[in-house]
């Protein structure tokens, strides 16, 4: 099944790159799609009981759920996902 998960602080490519490496080292997660336009994410998950650890995994990347606390650490924490993307993209 897919559920649709619309979050905060994506701004690039390097982020997108850095939630699906994220999201696919979790148990019970088949797939991970990130459309940087309308900031959301995608993923194909064996159970229901897998979309809250996405969802913490998000947060603890700096990418919290829209109506989820979104505070200077959350912001922090993406641009240093962001980053970490877009140099492993470049290798």
């Amino acid at each position: 099944m897919k559920k649709i998960i619309k979050i905060v602080n994506l701004k690039c490519g390097g982020c997108a790159n850095s939630i699906k490496k994220g999201l696919q080292n979790i148990e019970g997660v088949n797939d991970v799609e990130v459309e940087l336009e309308t900031s959301k994410v995608t993923v194909g998950i064996e159970s229901e009981t897998v979309i809250e650890e996405v969802k913490k995994k998000l947060t603890s990347m700096g990418y919290p759920e829209v109506g989820d606390a979104n505070t200077v650490i959350h912001k922090a924490k993406s641009f240093v996902s962001c980053a970490t993307g877009r140099m492993s993209s470049e290798n």
